[in-house]
C-alpha cells in the first residue's frame, strides 16, 4: 500500500528525477534503518544545521566524514587493541558503523568537531545569487510609445 509509482512524474516534468528518487528511497520499506550510532538533526540559523552524533569510544582518527553525490557519508572504523581486556559488562558499543545523510542542493559541509564523544557536522546553505529573488524595476515611459523593433530600410 505504500508503493508509489512515480512514472507520471517523470512524464510530466523535467530535472526532478533527484526527488523522485528520494521520495522512493523514504519510503522504501525494503531496507531497514540502522538505529546505530544515535543522533541528533537541528536547526541552528536560518540557513545553517548541525548533525550530532553519538561516537563514544572513538577517536577523531577513527571517524571518517565525506561528501560524495550529493550525500554526507559519516563512517567509523575501531583500530584493534593491543591489550585484551575483561569486561564485567560492556554497554559502550564500538563496533564500526556507516550513515548516509542525503543533501539538498546547495548545502555545503562546513566543518566537524570531534568533542565530549560526539561528532558535530555542521552544514550551510549558500544559495547562488542567480538564483535568489529578485524585484525587477518597472520603467516609466512618460507616455512615449517605447520601440521595440524598427523596421528595415529597403535598398534600391
Amino acid at each position: 500500500m505504500r508503493n508509489l509509482d512515480f512514472a507520471p512524474l517523470y512524464r510530466a516534468t523535467v530535472g526532478f528525477d533527484r526527488i523522485a528518487d528520494l521520495m522512493d528511497r523514504v519510503l522504501s520499506t525494503d531496507v531497514a534503518q540502522p538505529t546505530y550510532p544515535p543522533y541528533n538533526i537541528e536547526k541552528t540559523a536560518e540557513d545553517a544545521y548541525r548533525i550530532s552524533i553519538a561516537v563514544a569510544g572513538f577517536t577523531p582518527e577513527e571517524l571518517s566524514v565525506e561528501v560524495r553525490d550529493g550525500a554526507l557519508f559519516v563512517s567509523a572504523r575501531k583500530t584493534a587493541e593491543d591489550t585484551e581486556r575483561s569486561y564485567l559488562h560492556r554497554g559502550i558499543a564500538t563496533r564500526a558503523f556507516e550513515r548516509r545523510f542525503a543533501l539538498a542542493d546547495h548545502v555545503r559541509v562546513a566543518g566537524a568537531v570531534h568533542e565530549h564523544g560526539m561528532l558535530h557536522i555542521d552544514l550551510v546553505r549558500e544559495v547562488p545569487e542567480a538564483m535568489k529573488p529578485r524585484r525587477i524595476e518597472i520603467a516609466h515611459t512618460n507616455g512615449a510609445t517605447p520601440v521595440i523593433e524598427a523596421k528595415p530600410e529597403a535598398v534600391n
